[in-house]
């Protein structure tokens, strides 16, 4: 395979692959048949596309092929299993009326189906949609690899158990499952946002694009509810701050360092508008509502100086009412490590339990810092690093390591402070 069309190849699984298994599960109702042929028409691709060229479509000549693989597997079985009968037959019956006109977002409600564990829906539609892997899902979970793969696998078998069709969501099944497909496009976001897998870029823009392209669809469906609407708020002002996220050198930036005039001020506005009608609404806000303020305060802000980190700490105190969870917690220590000082923040942090979590060891090694504790502190980069995936954030993390200058950790930029949220 010449090196141009393994690119292509690979740019077009990431681009195409959820799109493909979300047509093919539409058309056949089994998202294991969906998967498999889909897989099948990506090798199909690797040993003809270097031969035959890369087709003018890619993404409908792959989901021809995979159609067609499909059809072949059915008609061979079709004579001893009355399910692949009728996925066959299923194949070419025209779209009921009133139905979610969207592939991929009726490939994310059908896995948010409510009969499954709210944490095997994000998993599967963060499998079967976002495209990650078993590995990048278990690091989003903060659980082991094998145990995200069982509750993958388990999802999968409940969904034939119960005999869940993935048929055709229409718009009056999505208020039972909003909550968990707010869910899968957050993660899928966050992964695109700061890739986990160290073979992959750091900032992964395909991600991040179709999470807000979802999220704007959902919006479309649900426009009054204020959770949908602070989601993609949330998005906007993070994917706003894209461009200057990671130096030419490969290396996170953190948001104090960030080149404020590179942000995209119309995702900024977006935000921003979204915010405020939600504030003028009156009612009480939710999780990615309070996390849309919170970066509707940081990109208001002219300048890192120019925060108000009292009115940040104010929503982080909202939002620990809210999800008091250990993660909600060390977020809110950043900021108050900016408003009361770094020794207040880490007496708040060394009672989180998140040892394995790389951003609670990134966290104490800037604060150890600031403190002058620098044995200790690059004692912390370097469990930090361990932990960490994402290849800017471990050329970040290793150089403010480098820079302690002996054990008493004091260097030209000891008064730095925390990488707040990049």
């Amino acid at each position: 395979m010449t090196d141009d069309v393994g690119e292509v190849i690979t740019r077009v699984h990431r681009e195409e692959w959820a799109r493909v298994v979300a047509t093919l599960a539409r058309r056949l109702g089994d998202l294991d048949i969906a998967e498999e042929m889909a897989a099948e028409a990506f090798a199909t691709a690797v040993e003809r596309w270097p031969v035959d060229g890369v087709p003018p479509n890619p993404g409908a000549w792959l989901t021809t092929t995979a159609q067609r693989k499909a059809i072949d597997r059915l008609r061979r079985e079709v004579k001893r299993d009355e399910k692949h009968r009728e996925a066959l037959m299923l194949i070419d019956i025209p779209e009921p009326l009133g139905a979610i006109d969207d592939d991929r977002l009726r490939l994310v409600l059908t896995c948010c189906h409510p009969a499954l564990a709210m944490d095997a829906r994000i998993a599967l539609t963060l499998r079967m949609v976002g495209g990650l892997t078993v590995p990048e899902i278990a690091r989003a979970f903060l659980v082991e690899e094998s145990a995200m793969g069982r509750r993958i696998t388990r999802a999968k078998a409940k969904i034939k158990a119960a005999k869940i069709p993935y048929g055709v969501p229409f718009r009056e099944d999505i208020p039972a499952r909003i909550t968990g497909v707010l869910a899968v496009l957050y993660l899928i976001f966050n992964e695109g946002y700061l890739a986990s897998d160290p073979g992959k870029e750091p900032v992964r823009g395909d991600l991040t694009a179709e999470a807000v392209r979802l999220t704007r669809l959902v919006r479309a469906l649900l426009p009054a509810d204020g959770e949908v609407a602070g989601l993609l708020a949330l998005m906007l002002l993070t994917e706003a701050r894209r461009a200057a996220r990671v130096s030419v050198r490969g290396e996170l930036v953190a948001l104090r360092d960030q080149d404020r005039g590179a942000w995209d001020r119309v995702l900024i506005a977006e935000g921003h508008a979204l915010v405020r009608a939600r504030l003028a609404s009156g009612q009480a806000p939710g999780r990615y509502q309070i996390l849309a303020a919170i970066n509707a305060v940081h990109t208001d802000a002219r300048d890192f100086r120019d925060t108000d980190w009292s009115q940040v700490v104010a929503l982080y105190d909202q939002l620990v009412r809210l999800e008091p969870s250990p993660i909600v917690r060390l977020n809110r220590a950043v900021a108050v490590a900016e408003l009361d000082g770094p020794e207040v923040a880490l007496a708040e942090v060394d009672r989180l339990p998140l040892d394995g979590y790389h951003a609670f060891h990134a966290t104490r090694a800037e604060l150890l810092r600031r403190l002058g504790r620098g044995e200790e502190s690059r004692a912390e980069y370097d469990r930090a690093i361990g932990l960490a995936g994402n290849t800017a954030e471990t050329a970040y993390l290793t150089r403010r390591r480098d820079q302690l200058a002996g054990p008493q950790g004091r260097s030209p930029d000891l008064a730095a402070g925390l990488p707040v949220p990049s």
